[in-house]
């Protein structure tokens, strides 16, 4: 088995500028919150900075080191002090719920923006990509995202304020002890940002390790019969326990630099410390009457101010070089998102069709022709690789109201001619024709709005059986719901259930059987009340006798409108105006259900052999 996903994990190491001034353009869209932010960590770290020459007054002021203390003026210093306590405290507060605000501004456009993206690509891009990797980009990444811009900004804004103000202080008292406390910060940078690096690599070899680790489960968990009929419980165990030591191998290595770190950033700035302590305590014993230091005078609240700048200047440091990490840690998560923000539909409006038809977030549809349903397919040509063509000069008139079956083996071409049928995909070459206008130069959505497909695999929404009906006309009453339910039959499940049309499905019905959920989406396509059908093996998860009913109420549903047939179970398709046999992407029989079983070609072998079958199975009864 494999666990691996190495497109997940090859990160760039270096920060793309470009890709995080995109991102946080996000938090620029609500500029008065970024002002409101900005002007409260400009007056938390003013506040901040200013402690350390409060401290310098109240030492030089009141102590008096060397000299008799003077106590005038200290209670409205005392106040003062206070009142700074107070003021800071109400700006943490603000900060805080700013930055949350912030943090969920920046969430909400980015998923809104991600969801009206989903709404709009083409069934192709769901065709190659897996939910999970879709759920993974709107909920996880986008969360991590938002949480690090929000936070980052409030960080960053502090640690620049901050280190700003407490230097010009610094400078201001003493620019030559400020150089000589200064000279231990650039060593602390590039041991930052290095220990940094090394624990972020760790931490994404854990985190590659980790989705692994989650793979197994998934597949441990989803293949369990198999592992155990194949009797692999030894092996699945001994794979497992490689991939978790692996895992275990990186952590411990990333957390052995973490604790490394903290030590040294302690260290250093201890250095920091000393320095202002050595060289600063000269300059003040200069001052109380010794050698005169090349310093100056430094009195002994300068000293103590030196020290407290000097020992919490590495705090906003060692954050900036923390933001700098996160950003490299999260930026595969944003080149994720933003690739799935880019992404490009392949199937596309022309600027034309939706000046005069609108969009599907703001149709037009005041402009709209009604759809009688005749369709033909030109000239087409239609390949997912171009190496390996599905459908070659492939030409089909669909007439308007008429009832057609596609039959064929599995990858003869069926489905790929309905999702042509549904422009779920273009054509590579050709035309193909909806009342006798090439259907690109329409809107999509004009198309769909009038198609009702109900497919092999039922889904329904979370929600009522009354709102998975009427999903498609919200503005349906009780009473066409209800009709629509008995056209297919589906009134006699649901009035046996406890609350009725009011009972909940379950997050993609798994309430309900999946008969009773393809009964239901009948039922949601009737109501819709479309003028092109398309039934996709429709009817193969009910059994023969509910199949027959709906067979007949389908008859009646379908008359004067145009419906195409995916069958396998043959039996299903006899009444069909016609039907097509497809092999190769090529249509090789035509005709009803009674001229091709005289021919004696393909349809009737695969007739003849489904209907020895299925007698076989009801003598085993």
């Amino acid at each position: 088995m494999s666990y691996d996903n190495e497109a997940e994990f090859n990160q760039e190491e270096k920060v793309d500028v470009k890709l995080w001034k995109r991102l946080f353009g996000y938090a620029m869209r609500n500029r008065a919150l970024f002002v409101r932010i900005l002007v409260t960590m400009l007056i938390v770290a003013i506040i901040d900075a200013v402690y350390p020459i409060l401290t310098r007054f109240a030492i030089d002021r009141f102590v008096r080191p060397g000299g008799d203390p003077d106590m005038h003026g200290i209670w409205l210093f005392f106040a003062i002090y206070v009142a700074l306590v107070i003021l800071q405290g109400f700006g943490t507060t603000r900060f805080i719920g700013r930055s949350g605000e912030m943090e969920m501004a920046i969430s909400y456009a980015i998923r809104q923006e991600a969801y009206l993206k989903l709404q709009t690509l083409s069934f192709s891009f769901y065709d190659k990509t897996s939910a999970g990797y879709l759920m993974a980009r709107m909920v996880s990444d986008v969360a991590r995202l938002s949480d690090m811009i929000a936070w980052s900004i409030t960080d960053f804004l502090w640690c620049g304020f901050y280190i700003l103000f407490s230097f010009g202080a610094m400078f201001w008292f003493n620019w030559k002890l400020a150089l000589i406390v200064m000279a231990v910060i650039p060593p602390l940078a590039v041991v930052s940002l290095y220990i940094q690096k090394k624990i972020l690599r760790y931490q994404r070899i854990a985190r590659k390790h980790n989705s692994r680790i989650t793979s197994a489960f998934n597949e441990g968990i989803m293949g369990a019969m198999t592992t155990k009929t194949l009797v692999r419980e030894e092996q699945n165990a001994a794979e497992f326990e490689s991939i978790t030591a692996d895992m275990r191998k990186a952590s411990v290595k990333a957390s052995v630099l973490s604790a490394t770190f903290f030590p040294l950033v302690v260290s250093l700035g201890a250095v920091g410390t000393a320095l202002a302590l050595v060289f600063g305590g000269a300059g003040v014993k200069a001052t109380l009457g010794g050698t005169e230091t090349f310093l100056g005078v430094i009195t002994a609240g300068t000293l103590v101010s030196f020290i407290n700048y000097a020992s919490s200047l590495f705090d906003p440091i060692q954050q900036l070089a923390g933001i700098f990490a996160d950003m490299q840690s999260a930026q595969a998560s944003a080149e994720r998102v933003l690739s799935l923000l880019d992404t490009e539909s392949d199937v596309k409006d022309s600027k034309e069709a939706e000046e005069k038809y609108g969009t599907s977030m703001d149709p037009k549809r005041e402009n709209w022709e009604p759809i009688e349903g005749d369709i033909v397919f030109d000239h087409v040509d239609f390949y997912y690789k171009e190496s390996e063509p599905l459908l070659r000069d492939f030409n089909l008139h669909i007439h308007a109201g008429e009832t057609i079956a596609l039959v064929g083996e599995t990858g003869a071409g069926k489905s790929t001619i309905v999702n042509l049928i549904c422009r779920f995909y273009e054509p590579k070459n050709g035309r193909i024709l909806v009342d006798g206008k090439d259907y690109r130069e329409r809107s999509q959505l004009w198309l769909q709005s009038s198609l009702g497909y109900v497919l092999q695999q039922p889904h329904l929404f979370s929600g009522t059986i009354r709102d998975n009906i009427r999903f498609g006309r919200p503005d349906a009453d009780e009473e066409s719901v209800r009709r629509a339910a008995a056209m297919v039959h589906a009134d006699s499940f649901i009035e046996r259930q406890q609350k009725g049309y009011d009972t909940e499905v379950g997050e993609g019905g798994v309430r309900l059987s999946t008969g009773q959920k393809q009964l239901i989406s009948f039922a949601r396509v009737i109501l819709a009340n479309p003028q092109i059908f398309v039934l996709d093996e429709a009817t193969s998860s009910i059994d023969t006798e509910t199949e027959q009913l709906i067979q007949s109420a389908i008859t009646e549903v379908l008359k004067d409108r145009t419906s195409i047939v995916v069958a396998h179970r043959l039996s299903t398709i006899r009444n069909a105006d016609r039907i097509l046999v497809i092999r190769d992407g090529a249509i090789v029989e035509e005709g009803n259900h009674e001229t091709l079983l005289q021919k004696g070609g393909y349809y009737h072998d695969l007739y003849m052999h489904q209907y020895e079958d299925d007698a076989m199975q009801e003598a085993l009864k």
